[in-house]
């Protein structure tokens, strides 16, 4: 009998701990252990490395990524998850660190052993600013398993010439592969969000097309600020000359922000780099 066999029913857990969803923390917790097994498996083989979990809460995911044979290190901010967590860790000896911590405070390509991984059911209100911050060094990490709010992962995976792309999409896809995996629907989570969630695989990139994070980030900025403007009008935020660098690096001055592709725009932030107008 393996520990998953030893461990009694979640809802079981939530009750005895007297664990509610706690609104500010954005938890929505998952208690079908199918669905939990899915996105653990989604993530590939867990066997080798940390895999880093965010936000676990009362363990659902956790216990599905032990169960594939993980060396979990869970992040989690909310002591009242402590001794739920600390039930898993018993069950599987060596197997489960918890760092108890804000997930924002925490540096996680410093966690664990390579290669590093992080699969999680994130906080809506903080899961793009953790996708953002993850990615300043996404070549610490082998992959990132997450769920987001679904209007979330579109942007994070939409192409080109589409409603949802912009800044995120074009720093996200700069850096990784993106993938949209599978949805998920609200009746699936306690309490129930008013939204769709959506499970989404980032993989970094060997070798990303070369261009400075800060000048692509005020490129994007300037452009999708005014993305109903030319390019000649809303790149005056990074140069009065707006004809000259997109004649330097053959893009069309008349063509509007989501029309660019991702090598369009790193060859304007290294035009604006380099100091060509």
């Amino acid at each position: 009998m393996n520990a998953a066999d030893t461990l009694p029913p979640l809802r079981e857990v939530i009750a005895r701990h007297r664990l509610t969803a706690n609104k500010s923390l954005g938890q929505h917790f998952i208690l079908d252990l199918n669905l939990t097994a899915r996105i653990a498996r989604s993530a590939g083989d867990l066997t080798r490395g940390t895999t880093i979990e965010i936000g676990p809460g009362p363990g659902g995911l956790t216990r599905a990524l032990l169960a594939e044979g993980a060396q979990v290190i869970a992040v989690e901010k909310d002591e009242r998850c402590r001794g739920i967590l600390a039930e898993l860790a018993a069950a599987y000896p060596g197997h489960l660190e918890i760092i108890e911590a804000d997930a924002l405070a925490v540096d996680a390509a410093a966690l664990g052993d390579s290669p590093r991984r992080i699969v999680a059911n994130l906080p809506y209100n903080i899961g793009t600013e953790l996708l953002i911050r993850w990615l300043q060094n996404a070549a610490a990490f082998e992959s990132f398993t997450l769920m987001f709010q679904t209007e979330v992962a579109a942007r994070i995976t939409a192409p080109a010439d589409t409603r949802a792309y912009g800044r995120l999409s074009i720093l996200a896809q700069w850096l990784c592969e993106t993938e949209t995996l599978f949805h998920i629907n609200p009746r699936a989570f306690t309490p129930a969000p008013q939204v769709q969630s959506t499970v989404v695989r980032l993989t970094p990139r060997t070798n990303p097309i070369a261009a400075r994070r800060a000048a692509l980030e005020r490129v994007t900025a300037a452009a999708f600020g005014q993305r109903r403007k030319m390019l000649r009008q809303s790149l005056r935020a990074v140069t009065a000359d707006t004809e000259g660098l997109c004649r330097t690096t053959g893009v069309d001055p008349t063509a509007r922000a989501e029309t660019l592709s991702i090598e369009q725009f790193c060859a304007l932030a290294n035009a604006v780099d380099c100091g060509q107008r």
